[in-house]
């Protein structure tokens, strides 16, 4: 084995090969970083890639996703446990913040009443462009189990917000978050300048009027009166 120098530095095995060239300081005998002074490749096509200013945006932002999280219900306890060392959602970016301004994505986890949804609009129009909204949970999309027969439910949050990507479930799966997480990242990644300026707009309280019928109540006056009625 050669004799090696206090001062020398330790090269990786693609790079053995490079002319590593010895200097002599205080008739110590260093080396150089090779990595440091790579000679010129006569091929340069090899290491050069193109690409937009566009392009470059959408990887700076799909890569730092900063969620606002909003939780009203049950599902948004599924989101609490991507926080663990388990499944560990700061490895895609994501970094949690209390304050709209600081944010780029809203999670709306749980059901939407009526009394929250001024809250949730002013949440989203404080939110800086671009800006994108996961709906999480069935309640969420289409009201739930709370669709028919409540008087205080939102028949789903896209009739207040835009929503990129519904996530159904109730309630959906840690890996289902991490899956639109993935697709929101891919839609990130193929947007234009134009896509992200344009964002549909919205009133602030919209008619919350929905397409799904109503049933009859069961519990009606005249069948409690039929049962005083038939007694023996």
């Amino acid at each position: 084995m050669a004799k090696r120098s206090i001062g020398m530095v330790s090269t990786s095995k693609h790079l053995s090969e490079i002319d590593i060239r010895e200097i002599k300081y205080e008739n110590k005998e260093e080396f150089l970083n090779s990595v440091a002074r790579l000679p010129f490749q006569g091929d340069a096509s090899n290491s050069i890639f193109l690409a937009s200013i566009g392009d470059f945006s959408n990887w700076s932002r799909l890569a730092s996703l900063w969620p606002l999280l909003y939780g009203t219900s049950c599902c948004f306890i599924e989101f609490a446990s991507l926080i663990g060392s388990r499944f560990d959602f700061d490895r895609y970016g994501l970094v949690p913040r209390s304050s709209p301004r600081q944010a780029d994505l809203i999670v709306t986890a749980g059901t939407i009443t009526m009394k929250m949804a001024p809250s949730l609009v002013r949440l989203y129009e404080q939110m800086p462009e671009p800006k994108y909204v996961i709906a999480m949970g069935a309640c969420t999309i289409t009201g739930g189990m709370f669709n028919t027969d409540s008087y205080s439910t939102v028949r789903g949050v896209g009739k207040l917000i835009p929503v990129d990507i519904h996530l159904p479930g109730c309630p959906p799966k840690p890996e289902a978050i991490i899956d639109a997480v993935t697709e929101l990242r891919k839609k990130i990644a193929q947007e234009s300048f134009e896509e992200r300026t344009f964002r549909p707009t919205r009133t602030k309280y919209p008619n919350l009027s929905s397409p799904h019928r109503f049933v009859s109540i069961v519990n009606t006056k005249k069948y409690k009166k039929k049962l005083e009625t038939s007694g023996p």
